[in-house]
């Protein structure tokens, strides 16, 4: 199955940033699915796109996020949904949450 996600390939402006259609992950076992319905962009979104961040944390952000490309395609932290499926070790969350 397919879903849209927008996916950020390079680091850049704003304008790096493409609406794909992608695969839809499978839920590792301690995992969920979530069908977002809403979501944000954060300070810390802008920075892992653009690869800047506050004095001092440069290197660091370039390590943790990728050197040449965003290591994580899809970004985001924060967002609102429905659980649409769980991986088999998940106890504490059922499908619809």
């Amino acid at each position: 199955m397919k879903m849209k996600a927008v996916v950020c390939t390079k680091y850049g402006p704003p304008d790096v940033l493409q609406l794909k259609e992608v695969e839809k992950p499978t839920p590792k076992a301690n995992e969920v699915l979530i069908r977002i319905y809403a979501t944000t962009v954060t300070l810390y979104d802008c920075w892992m796109r653009s690869c800047t961040a506050p004095t001092g944390f440069g290197l660091i952000n370039r390590i943790a996020s990728g050197l040449r490309k965003p290591k994580k395609s899809i970004l985001g932290t924060e967002l609102a949904g429905e659980i649409e499926a769980i991986g088999k070790e998940v106890k504490l969350f059922k499908k619809g949450d």
